[in-house]
C-alpha cells in the first residue's frame, strides 16, 4: 500500500498488526492522491515526462494518462470512462454503476513527472478491503473480474502505443528483454 502526500491514515483500515500478519507494507509517497494498493496483477507505470516540452498543464497530463488507459481498455473490449472531479479510470460493472479499474497519482518537480498509474489486470481485489482506496467508498474492479483475460505483454505494448499517440511521442523499446520503454517528442 502507498499513501500519497494528500492521504489520510484514517483511510488505512487494516491495523499495523493485521498488515504485519498479512505481509502488507505501507509506504509514504510524494505522489498526489490518497491511499492505494500496489501488488501482483497490476500494470504500474511511472512515465517520466518533462511537461515543459509537452504542455505546462498538470490537469491535461492527468487527462492524457486517463485517455491512454481508456483507449487501451477499449482495445481489450472494456468500455471505461472518466468521472468528473475524480482522477482515474472507471467502468461499469453488474454490481455497481461505477467501479475504478485504474488509479492515477502523479508528482511533478520542476515540471518533470514521476509516479503515474496502476491498472488492475488480475489483481487480488481483497487487498482493497484493507483501505478506502483514493479516499473513495466506491468499488474497485479488474480486467479479470470483468471477464477479460489479457496477456500482460500485449497490454504493455497497447499501453505504450496509446501513450505514444496521446502524448505525440515516438515510443521505442530499450532492450528486448526489459519492459522499459523510452519516448521522444515527434
Amino acid at each position: 500500500m502507498t499513501i500519497g502526500r494528500n492521504g489520510s491514515e484514517s483511510n488505512v483500515l487494516a491495523s499495523a498488526d493485521l498488515r504485519r500478519r498479512e505481509g502488507i507494507e505501507l509506504f509514504e509517497s510524494d505522489r498526489g492522491g490518497d491511499v492505494t494498493y500496489h501488488g501482483p496483477g497490476q500494470i504500474v507505470a511511472y512515465p517520466i515526462v518533462d511537461l515543459r516540452e509537452w504542455k505546462r498543464d498538470v490537469g491535461a497530463f492527468v487527462r492524457a494518462i486517463e485517455q491512454t488507459l481508456i483507449d487501451t481498455l477499449e482495445e481489450f473490449g472494456i468500455q471505461s470512462f472518466r468521472v468528473p472531479g475524480l482522477a482515474g479510470v472507471w467502468t461499469s460493472t453488474d454490481g455497481a454503476e461505477q467501479a475504478k479499474i485504474a488509479a492515477i497519482g502523479v508528482h511533478l518537480s520542476r515540471w518533470v513527472s514521476t509516479h503515474g498509474w496502476a491498472l488492475n489486470v488480475t489483481t487480488d481485489l481483497r487487498y482493497f478491503d484493507y483501505i478506502v482506496p483514493c479516499g473513495l467508498t466506491k468499488p474497485v474492479t479488474s480486467m479479470e473480474r470483468l471477464g477479460v483475460q489479457a496477456d500482460p505483454e500485449d497490454l504493455k505494448r497497447a499501453l505504450a502505443r496509446h501513450f505514444g499517440r496521446v502524448f505525440d511521442f515516438e515510443m521505442s523499446g530499450i532492450a528486448a528483454e526489459t519492459p522499459e520503454l523510452t519516448g521522444a517528442l515527434r
